[in-house]
């Protein structure tokens, strides 16, 4: 059996396709298969993965007629896969060399109970902007209080709290009859979609943690405030019942959704609807440069919209201390 098959879903990325599929070829174990799901591409990503075809016998394409999601697309690489692993590649997305050498070792002297195992990402943020992003991102990771990291039931709560990030696009690795037992990825979820998937993976086993940055990322767009907004609706009713009884424990899991929405209305150009999810946030210093950050897109992309609250809070403000003047020298 394979020990290992990579599961790349694609949708016209035929520019970046070669970087992920490269970066896998470049594994530093070679036991393994490629699968690239091409879900309905209309670009050339047919001729690269013909080209990759020619060069290397371990790519394997799937392809599907019409474009169906990138949740279904990482569905059918479960089908197809030959390996006794499964490790998700997203398209726009490379790994380090040692990535899955790095992770099936640290599975190697575990129990049977340890079915699958996560690492770090990074992204490649250059220019003004990136500087920015980074000092935004290294506010974030300073979090109040060292997350659980790796387990089984006491990842539940990290995980759905935001406090721990297993990416399934990217870092995840995990035994593909685990894979196949869940059921694959929510093909309804737009959003949210990685965590849900660990936390059905949680059910059968404890997943490890790699303490390093082992996958670049690209930074991507991202759905809609309101798709997101949808999903995270879905995605905690599935799991209220877990929600409530880590929130009874001190995670602060529906008011962290509540700031993740709001920072996607800010950035869509969208306060109002930003300050209703903010009022229910939980939100600490060490957010507020990622909420700047959101202000200053929204500005950009729609900055009448945005900075019309922001006059009439300033007016506001401005008429309820002048007449809180007035009437306390009416009374002096």
């Amino acid at each position: 059996m394979t020990r290992v098959s990579v599961v790349i879903p694609t949708y016209n990325r035929a520019p970046t396709l070669p970087r992920a599929i490269e970066s896998a070829l470049a594994q530093t174990i070679d036991d393994l298969e490629i699968l690239v799901v091409d879900d309905g591409s209309t670009d050339d990503t047919a001729s690269v993965l013909a080209t990759y075809q020619d060069i290397d016998s371990r790519v394997r394409p799937v392809v599907h007629a019409t474009n169906q999601g990138a949740n279904v697309a990482r569905n059918t690489g479960i089908e197809h896969a030959r390996g006794e692993y499964l490790a998700f590649l997203d398209s726009d997305d490379e790994w380090q060399p040692e990535k899955l050498e790095r992770q099936l070792a640290a599975l190697e002297d575990r129990s049977d109970e340890w079915i699958g195992v996560y690492c770090d990402a990074g992204f490649e943020l250059s220019g003004a902007s990136g500087r920015v992003q980074r000092v935004a991102a290294s506010a974030l990771s300073n979090a109040d209080t060292e997350p659980t990291r790796e387990g089984g039931e006491e990842l539940i709560g990290e995980i759905l709290a935001d406090n721990v990030q297993p990416g399934a696009g990217s870092t995840l690795l995990v035994e593909t009859a685990v894979a196949r037992e869940v059921g694959g990825f929510d093909e309804a979820l737009e959003r949210f979609q990685d965590p849900e998937f660990c936390l059905r993976v949680l059910e059968h086993g404890n997943l490890a943690y790699v303490d390093s940055e082992l996958v670049q990322r690209e930074p991507t767009g991202h759905p809609p405030a309101a798709v997101i907004e949808q999903a995270s609706e879905q995605y905690l009713s599935a799991y209220a019942a877990a929600v409530d009884r880590f929130e009874a424990e001190g995670y602060d899991i529906r008011a962290t959704h509540h700031l993740i929405l709001a920072k996607r209305f800010l950035a869509e150009g969208h306060p109002l609807k930003a300050a209703w999810h903010l009022r229910a946030a939980s939100v600490s210093a060490r957010h507020v440069p990622g909420l700047c950050w959101s202000a200053g897109a929204g500005i950009r992309r729609r900055p009448a919209a945005m900075l019309l609250p922001f006059v009439v809070l300033v007016v506001a403000t401005v008429v309820g201390v002048g007449a809180l003047s007035s009437r306390l020298r009416a009374t002096v």
